[in-house]
This record gives structure tokens, sequence and C-alpha cells, in this order.
């Protein structure tokens, strides 16, 4: 029986080279698997013929939207995750997710090993075939680009030899990820950090320089998760996507960061993510509301080693399952409205209301009414420094 190759499939060139690339190269049959996570552009239907068309046996399709929205942008929005507290793991959450159906096509097709398009570089290499082997322990992973070397110039002459049904003579100068939850360029001039990025490197986001009428939206959580917009009520995916259409307008969540990554290097990294900004700014100040302080310190160490292991590629670990269950006990409470302005590039929070907050009115006010017994004060000061300042006396009395 032939093998048979799983192939993460874009509808690009390179992916779509990859398939008769892969072929020669192996003499494997090539199943050709693309997953929409919210990147527009091209139908899933165009893009399945087109993968027959470049040589592909079989070519399956997902339509990913809504679950990776709700499985994957959830838990990246209750653990508030910004990787060097900037960037919303864009491009680290939707791997997970496009692993599942890889291995789901495997399986059905009796595919032997799996391939994706990426470099030896970068790090959706790791996340790809980590993911790949802990779903698939069984199953090999191939790289085109890295293992059979498949450089640009190589994917064109080949696309041209064979007339496949692709575009080879527009070179886009950034390599571009994308999917609801955001947008990630790099490369071309953007590699000389000093370099400012130019106008034509977003597409999410409008200029903040002019911006329309500030754009006030009320955001309605129940349990970490947003329900309703504006009273209207809302999906996950829904959510995400009219942020991105209101926040983008007004030029919200533009990230231009220089960026660790995992195979040691540094990179520089654009992002446009106006709903994912939007809703993670929302978030955080609702928990401020309803999550207890030392929970709420606790928290943020536990969102920073969850975003460092997505980043990392181990959404599939034992860890970030363990820490997925102490967030989601943080969010118990993590219900109601925030009211933010979206304006000029920034998604300001202007109001919070909660019927299960801790804010006590009656407690915080310095008005009539005011019932905290400042008699306690003095007390618990004196308590509160005690330790200092019996090491103080100490090192006054040793002359330190």
């Amino acid at each position: 029986m032939t093998e048979r190759i799983v192939l993460a499939y874009s509808g690009g060139l390179d992916t779509s080279v990859a398939i008769g690339w892969i072929a020669e190269a192996t003499g494997a049959e090539v199943i050709a698997v693309a997953v929409d996570v919210g990147q527009g552009g091209e139908s899933l239907e165009t893009i399945r013929q087109r993968a027959l068309g470049c040589g592909a046996v079989e070519a399956y399709v997902a339509d990913a939207r809504e679950e990776f929205a709700t499985e994957y942008c959830m838990p990246a929005l209750k653990a508030n995750a910004l990787y060097m507290d900037a960037y919303p793991l864009v491009s680290a959450v939707s791997r997970p997710v496009i692993v599942k159906h890889l291995v789901a096509a495997a399986r059905k097709f009796g595919a032997t090993t799996v391939s994706h398009g990426c470099t030896g570089k970068g790090n959706d290499q790791v996340r790809f075939e980590v993911g790949i082997q802990t779903l698939g322990p069984d199953l090999k992973c191939i790289a085109p680009v890295r293992d059979l070397a498949l450089t640009r110039d190589k994917a064109i002459a080949f696309a041209e030899e064979k007339g496949l049904p692709i575009e080879t003579t527009k070179k886009n100068p950034f390599s571009i990820d994308q999917n609801v939850w955001g947008r990630a360029v790099e490369t071309g001039f953007l590699e000389d950090i000093w370099n400012g990025p130019t106008k034509d490197v977003y597409d999410y986001t409008e200029s903040p320089e002019f911006p329309p009428a500030a754009d006030e939206v009320v955001i309605s959580f129940k349990e970490g998760i947003p329900v309703a917009i504006d009273g209207n009520t809302v999906t996950p995916l829904q959510a995400i996507e009219e942020l991105n259409r209101r926040a983008g307008a007004q030029g919200v969540g533009r990230i231009d960061i220089v960026e660790d990554r995992l195979v040691g290097i540094k990179s520089r990294e654009i992002y446009e993510a106006p709903g994912a900004m939007a809703l993670i700014a929302a978030h955080r100040e609702l928990e401020n509301v309803t999550i207890e302080r030392e929970q709420a310190r606790f928290k943020k160490t536990v969102g920073q080693r969850w975003t460092e292991l997505v980043y990392d590629g181990q959404w599939f670990s034992p860890l970030t399952r363990s820490l997925n269950a102490f967030i989601d006990d943080t969010q118990q409470y993590v219900t109601g409205d925030i009211r933010m302005d979206l304006h000029g590039g920034r998604a300001t929070v202007t109001g919070r209301r909660s019927d299960v907050g801790l804010y006590d009115f009656n407690l915080a006010t310095y008005d009539s009414g005011d019932t905290f017994d400042q008699s306690m004060a003095r007390g618990f000061i004196e308590l509160f420094g005690m330790s200092s300042k019996v090491a103080s006396r100490r090192d006054q009395q040793a002359g330190a």
C-alpha cells in the first residue's frame, strides 16, 4: 500500500508546491488539509479545488472558526495571555486546533506522516510537531522547507514547470499569518529593527493618527467569557469579530515588538489584534473588581506561566491542563459589564459593574455612610510593620 502524508495546506504557493514536491521526494500520496480559523481570503472550496489541482489525492477542509474562538481563544482570554506583556499569542493559539484536525485527518485517511510548511528557525515547527507527537505518538513529521530543501525560488520554478494553478509572480515582501484572534507580520524590511512599519504592513487596523469619533462599547461577561456586546447576545466568535471591526477602526491593537523566540533568537514582529486586546483589557478590569486580592496576585503568575507554555508549543501538556483548572476556578465570579471607549489606538475602561463584585461602596467611600472602622488602622500598621521594625533595631545595634 502506498504511504500517505497529510499536509497542512494554506492554499498559497509554498504549500501548493509542497504537494508535488513531497510526492516526488518520498513517493507518497499527499492529502491536503485546510483549517479555517478565521484567516479570511479565499473560500474553503476554492482552496480544496486548488489542492486537488496541484496533485493531492484527497483534500479535506474544516471550518474551525467557532471551535477556535471558543476552545482556544477563550482560554487565552481567561489567562489574560500576553507573551512578553505584549503579544496575545495570535499564531500560538491557532496551532493546537490545526494540529487536532491534522491528526484526525491522518486517522481518517490512513496516513503515517504529517507535514507542515514551517522553516527550521521559527516557533511554529515546534508547536506543530510537539502537538502532533502528543496527539499521535505513532505519526512521523516532515517539513518540506526545512527537511526537503524547498526554497521559494525552487517553489516558483516547480510551479511554472508543472503548470500548477497558483500565482507565482507576485511576491509579498512580508511573511503573514492571520486568524480571527489577530494578524502577525514579519520579514522583509522589518528585519532591520530601526525601520518603522509602513502603512502597507497593516490590514486589521486603521491608522490611530486621525481616528473617527470615539466608540463607546459595553462588554458583558459571564464567568470570564464575553456573552453580550451593547446588550446583544454574542458567541465568542461574534464577540471577537465585532471588536475586531470596531476596535480596528480606531487603530486599537497595533503591536511592534522584538520577541524572544523559543529557538533562542530574537525576532522583530508586528501584530494586529484589535478584538483580542480590547477583550483582554476589559477582562482584566472585571477581574480587578471580582477576584480576591491574593488569588488575583497568584493568577498573574499562573497566567504568565500558561502564556509561556502555549507560546512554546505545550498546549497539550499536563502542566497546561493543570493550570487551566486553576484559571477556570478563578473565573467563577468574573461576571459583569465593562464599559470602554475605543478611540485613537486606545481601549480605555470607563465603567464597571458586577452583582458579584468585591468592590463595596460603603467601605470605599470617604463620605457619610462610611462603614470602614478607621480605629483598627493603628494596630494593623503596628503589627504589619513589626518584623521590619525588629530587624531595623538589630541593624542599628550592629552598626549596619
